[in-house]
């Protein structure tokens, strides 16, 4: 993967989990990371990994829900380094709870940071991208925005929604060659699919046809892969990282 030593990232979600991992990755070739979480710790203790990795590194704290606070994020990495080229919508939370039991409150917190943020940090990094006429935004949804999940309308709902916001903003954006992607991770061992019970563990994994849950890494391949010149000619897609779970 030639051609990214130097380059600028904004990764969202970045303070632990497939954020972390994906940053980790991007530093391992070179790629100047913008580290974005609500948690700033977790951001703070990122960015320490990344120039470890011999990256250079920026932690903001922010709340990917709200527009001002992703524009100024933006603002300051543009204030960082000149030019972003990668944009990595990774943010995401998980309120599970059955339909009839789900509160308004449940609903709108998974949508706001799931779907919203995601529209936020594309809305704000777009017209630089247009500009620079080039750039790649990876959206990280879910096998269960594809295939539905009980107890996880909201956060269904909210990773289909990513999909559609992945596909319009790629016809949008084509002409100014900027590419939009998503990546739909199965079943990935992070601290959120720790929480969940034993037995859930075990449906899920007889549900994977190659036997294995994935990890973080697995993902950051992909997104990669989306990132660097190799998918140049990709757009508007869903790769799946999910072990065979989805295949339809």
């Amino acid at each position: 993967m030639n051609g990214m030593k130097g380059k600028t990232a904004i990764v969202t979600g970045a303070g632990q989990g497939i954020g972390r991992d994906i940053a980790l990755a991007l530093a391992a070739r070179g790629v100047d990371t913008a580290v974005i979480d609500v948690n700033a710790a977790g951001a703070e203790e990122t960015a320490a990994l990344v120039e470890q990795a011999g990256a250079g590194s920026l932690a903001l704290a922010c709340d990917v829900g709200d527009l001002g606070q992703a524009q100024e994020c933006v603002a300051k990495t543009l204030a960082w380094r000149k030019q972003v080229h990668f944009l990595v919508n990774n943010a995401g939370i998980a309120r599970d709870n059955l339909l009839i039991r789900m509160s308004e409150a449940e609903w709108d917190a998974v949508i706001r940071v799931n779907l919203t943020g995601a529209f936020n940090f594309t809305k704000a990094i777009a017209r630089h991208m247009f500009k620079m006429r080039c750039g790649r935004i990876v959206n990280i949804s879910s096998v269960i925005g594809l295939m539905g999940n009980i107890g996880q309308v909201n956060y269904a709902a909210s990773k289909a929604g990513v999909i559609g916001l992945t596909k319009s903003a790629a016809r949008e954006m084509a002409a100014r060659n900027v590419t939009v992607n998503a990546v739909a991770p199965g079943f990935i061992e992070t601290a959120m699919t720790d929480a969940l019970p034993e037995k859930a563990r075990e449906e899920m994994l007889r549900l994977i046809p190659l036997g294995a849950f994935g990890t973080g890494r697995d993902v950051a391949n992909v997104v990669l892969f989306l990132l660097s010149d190799m998918g140049s000619y990709v757009t508007g897609q869903v790769l799946h990282c999910d072990g065979g779970m989805v295949m339809s």
